[in-house]
């Protein structure tokens, strides 16, 4: 079954919005757990305009499934991973004043740099992952820097879904076989929701992970969280 990471990156943004402490991040991260999601995603960038840096350390005190942080590899950013230890970082490549991110990493050119971010949290027990596009020659340049997992940039999966989901899927099924053939694990994430992510997953049989925070958020707010995590996971069987 693939595991369902759950962004929370909205509810924080919810609570800046208004100042004070509603909704609690925190707690709304347990509440998560208790839901039946498997992991939690956090995507802290330079500006703290949603999750900030003092969420990340108070998460990765209480998160008892995977803690995932999502980013830009500048220094505070390292840093913070380093210090905070989670089950997983993944580099993504947006700039500092993008409003979601946007593309993936273009590996054959970042390769070296790549390498040596990837070493350094490697050699802290931490599990690495870089989000690429569906592109075969930017995973095989993902392999060489060593990542133990690149997570699929799904955007376009999700924008051709309504208008014909064999051609929306086919590039990601084609990275997914050369995906088993390296020896590389696959997440996913970006726009995927309860309408597209069944299919998704059903044609990529070797997804390890979907991180899902803006549609799952959106969802709740007419189903309620709970019932909106247990109709992923359903979905995700």
């Amino acid at each position: 079954m693939t595991r369902l990471s759950v962004n929370i990156n909205k509810i924080a943004t919810l609570r800046n919005a208004r100042g004070g402490n509603m909704p609690d991040v925190i707690q709304s991260a347990i509440d998560i757990e208790a839901f039946g999601a498997q992991g939690i995603t956090v995507h802290p960038r330079p500006d703290e305009r949603h999750i900030r840096y003092e969420d990340v350390r108070a998460l990765s005190k209480v998160v008892k499934t995977e803690f995932n942080i999502e980013g830009n590899p500048n220094l505070k950013f390292i840093d913070l991973v380093l210090e905070t230890k989670p089950a997983q970082v993944t580099l993504v490549p947006d700039a500092v004043d993008a409003i979601t991110s946007n593309a993936g990493w273009n590996t054959k050119k970042h390769q070296d740099y790549l390498k040596d971010i990837i070493k350094t949290f490697k050699d802290a027990g931490i599990r690495t992952s870089i989000f690429v596009d569906p592109d075969i020659e930017m995973l095989k340049y993902a392999k060489t820097t060593n990542t133990d997992r690149v997570e699929l940039y799904t955007e376009a999966y999700a924008k051709n879904f309504k208008n014909n989901k064999a051609t929306a899927i086919k590039d990601y099924v084609q990275v997914s076989l050369l995906a088993n053939e390296l020896d590389i694990d696959l997440n996913a994430g970006h726009d995927l929701n309860l309408e597209n992510i069944a299919y998704f997953a059903q044609e990529i049989p070797n997804l390890k992970e979907v991180s899902i925070g803006h549609a799952l958020i959106c969802e709740a707010l007419y189903q309620g969280l709970e019932n909106v995590i247990q109709s992923y996971l359903k979905k995700l069987q």
